[in-house]
């Protein structure tokens, strides 16, 4: 072999290791964005392809279950090499995390105080600290939507945008009576999100709290209210996950969901529907707000880049951007622009009625829980199947499931939270 062509080798082989070293090697300016939110395919890669898409440096968006995002974190810090450098989480996900596991924002608020961020949320995102945790990304919650074709069959002298859950059972009967059909709809399916249903709107409405009322008399009588009116249910609501689609095929008139799980009927054939505020019970309109904030972990290995992508996406042109693509709404002081979406303008309505309701009761998503969350939803998913689709006695199942609910409080130490008034140590099960 020549001098010349073994020197032309040792460079070759040198010019692919290089490469080689520089593929495995993520950019310098990448942010990996670890979220429990928009985890849909369609919805994470709308925050891809439309969202993020004029962010000036990369943006690796990776998603995580929620009952895993402690996990998640706490695994990479005490392996020694994090990866992850922004979090997007709920309130309540990221509340485990504020101790040993984010890093304080006050240096990001106060660059972002001219952005009229929801004061509330601001508050909330301390996560019991004296130090902002997380700064609000954007918030969203669950209303009712109904096909007009149901209106009709409303009960005489009913408000759509006031209803009580005994009107809601007697429309559902309503309808079954005049057509034969079940068309009222619940995500009771396995990737539904009905249990927020139940700790954010049945029980608040009926108990006036999620926990301590748990197994009360008032909960009895709301089970068995609750079983009734499933005989109007459309009973391939127990495979439902998203109620869009029974919505748009018409397999349903009536149903409940998240606002992002019901956009794309509003927005395809908005003429056909109208949403509306969920129903009230003898407590109050019980209703979840769902906020989702940004954090950064500890150890963050792109801190500063992650700092200038919550910049980013709290900018008033993003967040509205992010309210056309997957129907979660502002925390900043935004315009709405005139060419909205009638969809989400019939969503925003809808919001705004139930949560300035004179008889509102807000429901927090759980708090203190970490990786136990999918357990302590599970009480209530179990709790349903137990008394509303194998019919047993509520009072017995509601004992029962007592006791899964009060271990895992105790093992988590979680205390109380709204609407569950607040509590010294574990939050007790009346």
């Amino acid at each position: 072999m020549t001098k010349g062509l073994t020197t032309r080798l040792r460079r070759s082989a040198a010019v692919a290791a290089l490469t080689l070293a520089w593929l495995a090697t993520p950019a310098a300016a990448e942010v990996v964005f670890l979220s429990t939110q928009l985890r849909p395919i369609e919805s994470a890669q709308k925050l891809r392809s439309d969202i993020l898409k004029d962010f000036p440096g990369g943006v690796e968006f990776v998603t995580e279950q929620p009952p895993q995002l402690g996990v998640h974190v706490r695994a990479e810090q005490q392996g020694g090499k994090p990866v992850s450098s922004l979090i997007g989480a709920l309130h309540g996900e990221l509340q485990p995390l504020a101790a040993d596991s984010l890093v304080p924002l006050d240096d990001v608020l106060e660059k972002l105080k001219d952005r009229g961020l929801n004061a509330g949320m601001v508050e909330a995102g301390k996560l019991g600290t004296a130090r902002q945790m997380f700064i609000p990304w954007m918030q969203a919650t669950y209303i009712m939507v109904a096909n007009k074709q149901a209106l009709p069959f409303l009960p005489e002298g009913a408000d759509i945008n006031a209803l009580t859950y005994d009107q809601l059972a007697q429309w559902g009967a309503n309808i079954q009576a005049k057509t034969g059909k079940r068309m009222l709809g619940f995500p009771a399916g396995p990737t539904g999100l009905m249990h927020r249903f139940f700790e954010g709107y049945l029980y608040p409405s009926y108990t006036g709290g999620v926990v301590t009322t748990f197994k009360s008399p008032e909960a009895v009588a709301m089970w068995s209210k609750f079983r009734e009116l499933w005989k109007t249910v459309n009973p391939n609501s127990t495979n439902y996950g998203f109620m869009q689609e029974p919505l748009i095929s018409g397999d349903v008139w009536i149903a409940f969901d998240h606002v992002a799980r019901l956009i794309d009927a509003l927005s395809r054939k908005p003429e056909d529907f109208v949403a509306f505020p969920a129903p009230s019970g003898p407590k109050g309109l019980g209703y979840m707000p769902v906020v989702a904030g940004l954090a950064i972990a500890k150890g963050a290995p792109q801190a500063e880049a992650a700092k200038q992508l919550i910049e980013y996406l709290t900018r008033p042109d993003v967040q509205v951007k992010t309210a056309k693509a997957v129907a979660f709404f502002p925390v900043a002081k935004v315009d709405l622009p005139a060419d909205i979406d009638p969809g989400l303008k019939l969503e925003i309505d809808a919001v705004q009625k139930m949560t300035s309701a004179k008889n509102a009761l807000v429901s927090l998503l759980p708090v203190g829980l970490d990786q136990r969350g999918g357990e302590f939803d599970k009480v209530y998913l179990d709790t349903f199947q137990r008394i509303v689709l194998r019919g047993e006695d509520p009072k017995a199942a509601l004992d029962r499931q007592g006791e899964v609910l009060k271990r895992i409080i105790a093992e988590t130490k979680a205390p109380c939270w709204l609407p569950d008034k607040p509590s010294d140590g574990p939050c007790p099960i009346q």
